[in-house]
């Protein structure tokens, strides 16, 4: 059992290791996002799963505070109001849960960040293209396999691995690094 313990703990340092290649990628995200909040504009997350608890609470961190006490900027995780979620579902179909929610409250210049480790999730695939069509800058987080979300994302972040654990695990590291340089940039 240790054995196993320290063989996955070695997988996801290499992974995370292997995210100092996605610098440049990080930095322009992080970039759009700060441009973003200074013209006064939101940033809305989506995902299913896990890659949904990941939306949840990079959107906690803008909401909230990340390191420093300061004002709130917007932010809407669209995978946490089960009643839109489930009404859209049985109404509309699964494939358009966020599609519907980005119609409703995405506007021009915002960020829609969409999370998926496959990229293939069809209804963040439409919430992408939805945010696109309205203007939004569209950013994907997904795994390193080729995918439908890095070819219709502005940007998107791949992390380097196959493992959704491993994925999902640098997503969220990725997201605290972009909170935190948010935060740093429009806050000192």
């Amino acid at each position: 059992m240790e054995n196993e313990i320290i063989s996955i703990l070695d997988e996801s340092i290499k992974v995370k290791e292997a995210i100092k290649n996605l610098t440049p990628t990080i930095a322009k995200i992080s970039e759009a996002i700060v441009n973003a909040y200074k013209k006064k504009k939101k940033v809305v997350l989506f995902g299913n799963g896990g890659s949904a608890a990941d939306a949840q609470h990079i959107a906690a961190e803008f909401v909230g505070k990340f390191y420093k006490d300061r004002d709130s900027l917007p932010s809407l995780a669209f995978n946490t109001n089960t009643s839109v979620l489930t009404a859209t579902a049985n109404d509309y179909g699964y494939d358009l849960v966020f599609e519907r929610q980005v119609s409703s409250f995405v506007e021009k210049g915002d960020i829609a960040i969409g999370i998926s480790t496959s990229g293939n999730s069809p209804n963040v695939i439409k919430g992408l293209l939805k945010a696109h069509e309205k203007g939004a800058v569209t950013i994907g987080f997904t795994g390193q396999k080729p995918n439908k979300i890095e070819e219709i994302a502005d940007l998107c972040l791949k992390i380097p691995s196959t493992d959704t654990p491993r994925i999902q695990e640098g997503h969220i590291t990725v997201g605290h690094i972009i909170c935190y340089l948010v935060e740093k940039e429009l806050f000192e």
